[in-house]
């Protein structure tokens, strides 16, 4: 079967439904708009269930591979991309370092280190962001963990976002991730025995991902997470309900931390904001029920919002709080050889 069209300056063209096959297939491989546009076009002249289904195959195609712009948003706010704010604008000192990770991808850090009096022996935390933005938009919360917490604070931009290169995806910020790990563990003007890992919304995803790892279970001080998710697939089917129709395979991210969590070893603090309207407190919940840690404990703030638990009150107290349980189980025979955090 074959189909004449004819243009507007006389010339014609012979189509077989053969040759239109093999045009959207190639098309439907690339997903591409145009191989959505062919298909449709061909299932009007033809009524064909092939191209029909080549046509739903097309569009769940395009709509997984644009699966990333709903999960990352590196533009917001505006600038996001071009201006990254330094911790000396806000009086701090800070070393800005650039590490190449595995799959070779340069992404940019920000390390804001204790006095030199107080550097090696003071905890580390490698601080995860979430979802959108730049390190340059957590400088204050850093601030505060390093004057209250007394800790170093070592804030890795994620690949797509701020200074780095490269574009975001599931596989790559666990490759940051464990690139800003491995940097840390190989410096020694640090206590490399004390490095936090501390992970908000989607960072805490990635925190669960290294904490989950056996190569590192026996290297972590201890793991924080804050307003996080069971997975990717639960929050999509909580937003799109008709999503929990979708098998697995047609998720480009995952996240799955509700199974990761079970692996994990390191003592876990994890710190829920009531008032959260993006992540459901219950999945903070879920997931520290599931934890596989000995040592795991619960911090809930009625007012804290996704965004702004950390503004609460006795926020970096409950922290503190945490970190020097962790320090007497390590130190349950000289306790007084402990300098704890204030609580």
């Amino acid at each position: 079967m074959s189909t004449t069209i004819e243009f507007s300056d006389g010339t014609t063209m012979r189509w077989s439904v053969k040759q239109g096959m093999n045009a959207a297939l190639h098309l439907c491989c690339r997903t591409s708009s145009a191989s959505i546009l062919i298909l449709l076009l061909m299932y009007i002249l033809y009524s064909s269930w092939t191209v029909l289904l080549l046509l739903v195959f097309a569009v769940l195609s395009t709509l997984y591979q644009y699966q990333d712009t709903f999960l990352y948003y590196p533009d917001q706010p505006e600038s996001s991309r071009v201006f990254v704010q330094t911790p000396n604008t806000i009086g701090l000192s800070y070393e800005n370092i650039f590490i190449r990770t595995k799959d070779g991808v340069k992404v940019n850090a920000v390390f804001i280190k204790q006095p030199p009096s107080k550097m090696a022996t003071a905890p580390t935390i490698l601080f995860l962001h979430g979802n959108a933005g730049n390190v340059g938009h957590r400088l204050i919360n850093a601030k505060a963990l390093h004057s209250f917490c007394g800790c170093n604070i070592f804030l890795l931009e994620w690949r797509g976002f701020g200074k780095s290169d490269g574009l975001a995806s599931e596989y790559g910020m666990k490759m940051d991730a464990e690139g800003g790990l491995e940097f840390l563990m190989s410096r020694d003007d640090i206590d490399r025995r004390r490095i936090i890992v501390y992970g908000r919304s989607l960072g805490g995803g990635v925190a669960v991902h290294l904490a989950s790892l056996k190569k590192y279970h026996d290297k972590l001080f201890a793991v924080i997470l804050e307003n996080t998710f069971t997975s990717i697939p639960s929050m999509a089917h909580l937003l799109f309900p008709l999503t929990k129709y979708l098998p697995l395979f047609c998720y480009r991210n995952k996240f799955l931390s509700d199974r990761d969590i079970q692996s994990t070893v390191t003592p876990t603090l994890f710190i829920s904001g009531l008032a959260d309207s993006l992540v459901p407190p219950e999945m903070v919940q879920t997931l520290y029920s599931l934890s596989g840690s000995s040592i795991k404990r619960m911090e809930c703030f009625e007012n804290g919002s996704h965004n702004g638990t950390w503004q609460c009150y006795g926020y970096y107290e409950a922290i503190n709080r945490f970190l020097n349980e962790v320090l007497e189980h390590l130190h349950p025979n000289n306790p007084s050889s402990i300098t704890k955090l204030p609580s």
